[in-house]
């Protein structure tokens, strides 16, 4: 395991290289069941660490431009399984058990389709 391990069932490969895209990097979150795209979100360092600090699935909003973590409002929390970058160390996969519906209209994924 690697460094941004904290067990067996939460782990992550390597920090992305945040400077690439101005501090963020794109995060696309996938149900560790299912294996169905729940949302794609962005994380900045700091969203990154909060999330293998807490292993609850935290993005950086670019419109509010603070942290938020999935679930803070709704109680719909991803928990974090694990997380890893892609070949260019640029996109996170993040891969999570969900607690009900992830977007914020009230469905299972943001594109209207049912998680099972």
């Amino acid at each position: 395991m690697s460094e941004y391990s904290h067990n067996h069932e939460c782990t992550a490969e390597k920090m992305p290289d945040f400077a690439k895209m101005n501090g963020l990097v794109p995060a696309i979150v996938q149900d560790v069941d299912t294996k169905n795209v729940l949302m794609l979100g962005f994380m900045n360092e700091e969203a990154y660490l909060k999330t293998l600090e807490t292993k609850k699935v935290t993005f950086w909003s670019r419109g509010r431009k603070c942290l938020w973590t999935k679930g803070e409002t709704s109680g719909n929390f991803l928990d974090l399984v694990s997380m890893k970058t892609d070949c260019d160390n640029d996109t996170l996969l993040v891969k999570v058990h969900p607690h009900g519906p992830t977007c914020h209209t009230g469905t299972d994924t943001c594109w209207g389709e049912v998680n099972v």
